[in-house]
């Protein structure tokens, strides 16, 4: 009977020998799972944050060059009405020197038509300008809308 009891206790100590370490591997594999988890949550953060940084990095650039854009239309149309004016000026003093109507209308029909051809001329240089600075002032950010996309769509979504 010592037997019998001795092989029930040796079965019983084994169960619980199997069942303790049945229990420390689901716990081990619960640790591993939870780490590997959090370990893709903080890459992802990582990721996020450097995303994030590259955007506003990008707005800043943008900024910038809409600022030097806008310095430089600034500059141009300052030129260009000092030149006006230095038109006008000169144009006064030939009025002033006319002798015949004749002159006067035909001095007057020169001026008009050399500021209108000007203007336009100072236009078209205006909106070239616009058009490049805008051009330029999107690409940082076509780039990281591009780049922000890409990242995104490769990342699963969460249920």
């Amino acid at each position: 009977m010592s037997d019998q009891i001795a092989a029930v206790t040796k079965s019983v100590e084994d169960a619980i020998a199997t069942a303790k370490q049945n229990l420390e591997g689901l716990v081990k594999a619960q640790q591993e799972q939870i780490e590997k988890a959090s370990a893709k949550v903080l890459k992802g953060y990582d990721e996020l944050t450097v995303l994030t940084k590259e955007n506003v990095d990008a707005l800043v650039k943008s900024g910038t060059v809409v600022a030097k854009g806008a310095e430089e239309a600034g500059k141009q149309v300052a030129a260009f009405t000092q030149s006006s004016l230095e038109k006008s000026v000169s144009n006064a003093k030939a009025v002033l020197a006319v002798k015949t109507i004749q002159e006067l209308v035909e001095l007057q029909s020169a001026f008009t038509k050399a500021s209108l051809d000007a203007f336009v001329s100072e236009s078209t240089k205006l909106q070239e300008l616009t058009v490049k600075v805008a051009n330029e002032a999107l690409a940082p950010l076509n780039a990281r809308v591009n780049a922000t996309v890409e990242v995104l769509s490769k990342k699963p979504v969460a249920a």
